[in-house]
């Protein structure tokens, strides 16, 4: 459904069918290469946080994906959130490693042929532990070729035994992500989130990202208050104004949005309010922004059923989008949107 006079062709498929060697499958990420092929990874194994959770991909050729393959894994310890980015010639495909989210490392691996071989993996920021890097969402690229990774990490709150504070920021690399250095955190205004006073955690994370011109960057995140909120860098991404609740509902839950060559941004979450990871994770929509994300109208509905669709990851080309999630963590559903 769309509303609003945006026109949309749409086209669904799953990545992979039933009968994998892994049982579960979640936080996927998707990117198009420069010859138009699209590819997508995402974290497979037992369950979340399970020993064997390898980095799985797959490639779409001439619309057939390929069957997936392993395109990280550390033997005997769980692997998360991978990030996919096209740059130049090159993929980059970015990943955490940790037993906890609070001790992750992040590790970063390049590909000269689209992802089917892939250099071997080096620490993003040698020695870290909490996370560096695309948290979960892709970088993006300024006109000056400066990258900013969408940060956060999830550390324990120390004056509250068993409570946790989320905190987001940007890293940012001059030298095509060889190095990277963090942003100033993004300031919140801690003592009016409620989250605690629901679940275990407060605060903001997964940021994603885009540029409006000049030295204008702006960022949606993920909250634990019910909605997404947005905080704006006048310095391009270097120091971020206080973050603001937007509009849009947000049940704790990975949101990501892309902004298209036409200028407007598509964003893709679940539409619902809630405080915990176990808040519903249906309906899935995109919704599109022709003022910047000040108002958005147009929407076009992924998943209506019960269920849990999760976790998407979006990128453009021209005038189409192409779409990742979790559908009900038994497979990796794939969209492609030509938008009129």
């Amino acid at each position: 459904m769309v509303t609003n006079g945006t026109q949309v062709i749409a086209k669904k498929q799953y990545i992979f069918e039933e009968g994998q060697p892994f049982r579960s499958s979640h936080a996927s990420t998707v990117a198009v290469l420069p010859s138009g092929e699209v590819v997508a990874a995402w974290f497979a194994g037992k369950h979340e946080k399970s020993s064997d959770v390898a980095i799985w991909m797959s490639r779409r050729v001439n619309g057939i994906w390929s069957d997936p393959y392993k395109a990280a894994d550390e033997e005997g310890i769980a692997h998360w959130n991978p990030v996919l980015y096209a740059h130049g010639s090159s993929l980059m495909l970015f990943y955490k490693v940790g037993h906890e989210i609070t001790d992750w490392a992040t590790y970063v691996s390049s590909s000269e042929d689209g992802g089917l071989t892939w250099e071997q993996p080096r620490e993003l920021v040698p020695g870290d532990v909490g996370g560096r890097g695309p948290v979960r969402n892709k970088p993006i690229a300024l006109p000056d070729g400066t990258l900013l990774a969408p940060a956060s990490v999830e550390r324990h709150d120390p004056a509250a035994e068993g409570k946790q504070i989320w905190e987001a920021f940007v890293d940012i690399s001059q030298d095509n992500g060889k190095t990277w250095a963090r942003s100033e955190l993004v300031p919140m205004d801690l003592a009016s989130y409620v989250g605690t006073d629901h679940w275990f955690a407060k605060g903001l994370i997964q940021p994603t990202l885009w540029s409006s011109g000049g030295e204008h960057v702006h960022m949606l995140l993920r909250s634990t208050e019910g909605w997404i909120f947005r905080s704006d860098s006048e310095d391009n991404g270097r120091t971020w104004c206080l973050a603001y609740r937007t509009s849009l509902p947000n049940n704790n839950s990975g949101i990501d949005a892309t902004l298209m060559d036409n200028g407007k941004l598509a964003l893709v979450f679940n539409p619902v309010a809630g405080y915990a990871t176990d808040s519903p994770r249906t309906p899935l929509v995109v919704r599109f922004s022709a003022d910047n994300g000040m108002t958005w109208v147009d929407e076009f509905v992924l998943e209506h059923e019960p269920g849990e669709y999760s976790y998407p990851a979006i990128v453009s080309k021209g005038n189409e989008l192409y779409i990742t999630y979790t559908w009900n963590r038994d497979r990796i559903a794939f969209w492609t949107l030509t938008v009129e």
